[in-house]
Order: C-alpha cells, then structure tokens, then sequence
C-alpha cells in the first residue's frame, strides 16, 4: 500500500502531470489548489477540471491575498514579461516570480499532510524548462523536506517521515508532455497562462514554454490561444 499524497494542483500543465504521475504510483491523491490574489481565476477552474478528471480523494482551495503587498507580475500590475526567448528566461529571475510562492504553498500542504496522515507532497516543478525560478530547484526541495521533518509533531516522533517529491524535476516541457500523455492527461482542461485574457495569450513566458513543448514533440496543443 502506497499510501496518501497531497498534490499541489495549479491547474496548469506541469502540476496536473504530476498529480497524474502520483496516482499511477498507487498513491491516494489528495488536491491543494490556492487562490492567493493571482491576475485571474481561470487557473483555479482548470485545477478543479483537473482533478475531478484524475479522480483525486479530495480537493481543497485555500484562500489568502499576496496582493496585500504584490511584489510580482502575477499579484499586481506590473507588466508580464512577452515574447521572450528560452535563453532570455534562464538569463535572470522574472517579475512573474512571486516572493517565497512555493516555500508557502509547501507549507499548506505540510500542514493539510500531517492532517491527513499523508507521507508525500507532490509539486510539479522543473529545472530544466522553466523561467529561473529560485524556489524550483532541487537543493531548496530538499532543504524544504529536511525542515518538513523536523518541524512537525509527526516528523518528531517518527510517525511520519515526509518526502517531496517533484517527478518533473529533470524533466523537459516535451518530456513532460509526452508523460502525461502516456497518463492519460487530458490537457484540454488545463491553463498554463499568466494573463488570464479569454483565451490564452501565447505570448508570457509559461505560453511559449507550453507551446515549444508540444511543438518538439510534433504535436498541436489541444487549447485554442488567442490570435493564432
């Protein structure tokens, strides 16, 4: 027995991929979606989709406002960065980066884990295709688990030995693509883009990502986006 997981689920590509990829391990799989002051709603209603799609125990959406002091593209006016190239994204931390976003959102999952009894956090990051991120690489994830382990009454006493797990870690958008596929993802009811506009913008960072993705593998991405 495999046990239960709780899986952070955007919504969009990656994270609905590694929802998918927890419950083919066998796991339980438990949803945690955030509604946390972002430019739109349209994510958190795929990440619903999503999940009654993947058939999840449960789905939770937890609420709380970062645009109280903004501080990133996502919770704010400032400007989306467009139409940047792939080597331009790895060149520095973007203004859609969202101060100590995952560090937050881990620590809801911690706290909905030991709850429920649940040994295992799913996170749909990448090192490999993604817009520089700090709080997406490895050494933080482990970072995160040591304290996980640590700072819980259930990693203390040895009930429950967390572990984070990002299956998508080292993998491309491509990659990533063809997995979930193979899962059976449907990626028609997901949303990967920043603006939130009424169709996909095809432009932000996570759209040309998205769609360079599928594009690799000779592939059309089931969503429609706009001006294309």
């Amino acid at each position: 027995m495999t046990g239960r997981a709780v899986c952070l689920l955007s919504g969009g590509l990656d994270s609905s991929t590694a929802a998918a990829i927890a419950i083919s391990r066998g796991f339980e799989a438990y949803g945690m979606t955030f509604r946390y002051g972002q430019r739109h709603e349209k994510e958190i209603e795929s990440a619903l989709a999503v999940g009654k799609s993947l058939g999840l125990k449960d789905h939770v959406i937890v609420e709380f406002d970062l645009r109280k002091w903004g501080g990133s593209a996502l919770t704010s006016d400032i400007p989306l960065p467009t139409d940047r190239a792939a080597e331009e994204m790895r060149s520095s931390i973007p203004t859609t980066y969202v101060p100590a976003r995952n560090t937050i959102f881990l620590s809801f999952a911690l706290s909905y884990a030991e709850t429920i009894g649940a040994d295992t956090i799913f996170i749909g990051v990448s090192q490999i295709d993604y817009s520089g991120y700090p709080d997406c690489r490895e050494e933080y994830l482990r970072a995160f688990e040591r304290m996980a382990n640590l700072a819980t009454k259930a990693g203390v006493e040895g009930s429950i030995a967390f572990t984070i797990e990002a299956p998508l870690l080292h993998m491309s958008k491509a990659e990533i693509i063809k997995t979930g596929l193979e899962l059976g993802v449907d990626y028609s009811l997901t949303w990967s883009c920043y603006e939130g506009g009424a169709l996909p913008c095809g432009r932000c960072d996570s759209c040309r990502l998205r769609l360079e993705g599928f594009r690799k593998l000779g592939l059309r991405d089931p969503i429609k986006y706009a001006g294309r």
